[in-house]
């Protein structure tokens, strides 16, 4: 496998220079809600415009039945030369998929609070520390954000927006989960979280961000622009690529 690159490393970097959440830009043909988001879909060049125009780091869907992903974009993205750290969006049910997200140079994998027992989490978390992996823990309530919360070694969780079994989507999720007890216990942990689904404007990004949260993951308001890397200014109200603040 390639080397693996510091993912959690990048997004705090990416926080501390733009003061914006660190974005994690997917590349993402197809969604189970929305159907496919994107006809013209060339997953390394848009990893090439996400990166140029800000993006921290990337998401690629590996999965194929819901997603029309694949384990190849993955690889193909990171034998183009994009520097960006990758996160591998797959269904991880097996320890197996770990080591071969690594292979196809995942530096990140996605494991879902929702399907996954705490016994598997914690194994799981054992394995991506031994290869060198962030893991990003997602959560859509607080149930799942308690059972996460009481996993130790977890330094990124993902609030997702959107409820699995309705497909609503309600950003205010993130602020619940985030507020009382729940927002010192991650302070004190030192772990970043990432808000996902339902961030369309920079007025979502800096609601999500005001609750704590300090990366976003985003999709489908990118993907589905004309021009993915253009639409990332739009989505924070101003340019945060390297560039622009140099």
């Amino acid at each position: 496998a390639p080397p693996v690159r510091d993912f959690v490393g990048v997004l705090k970097a990416s926080f501390d220079r733009t003061g914006l959440p660190a974005l994690i830009a997917e590349v993402k043909k197809a969604s189970p809600s929305r159907g496919v988001l994107r006809e013209d879909f060339e997953p390394v060049q848009i990893a090439q415009t996400y990166e140029k125009n800000g993006a921290a780091c990337l998401s690629v869907l590996t999965d194929a039945k819901y997603f029309q992903g694949s384990f190849d974009y993955l690889d193909a993205i990171r034998n183009a030369g994009v520097q960006c750290p990758l996160l591998c969006k797959e269904f991880i049910v097996d320890a197996w998929q770990l080591y071969y997200a690594r292979l196809k140079g995942a530096d990140a994998v996605l494991l879902i609070a929702a399907v996954l027992p705490d016994l598997d989490i914690k194994y799981m978390l054992k394995i991506c520390k031994i290869l060198g992996m962030a893991a990003l823990v997602e959560v859509h309530d607080e149930r799942e954000m308690d059972r996460v919360l009481g996993i130790d070694g977890v330094q990124l969780i993902g609030i997702n927006n959107r409820n699995l079994e309705t497909f609503q989507v309600d950003i205010s999720n993130t602020k619940n989960l985030l507020e009382g007890e729940r927002g010192q216990t991650i302070a004190q942990k030192g772990i970043i979280v990432v808000g996902e689904s339902g961030l369309f404007t920079p007025d979502h990004i800096s609601f999500v961000q005001n609750a704590g949260v300090k990366a976003v993951l985003v999709g489908e308001s990118l993907i589905k622009q004309e021009d993915p890397g253009k639409a990332i200014a739009g989505l924070f109200g101003k340019d945060i690529s390297p560039v622009s603040a140099a």
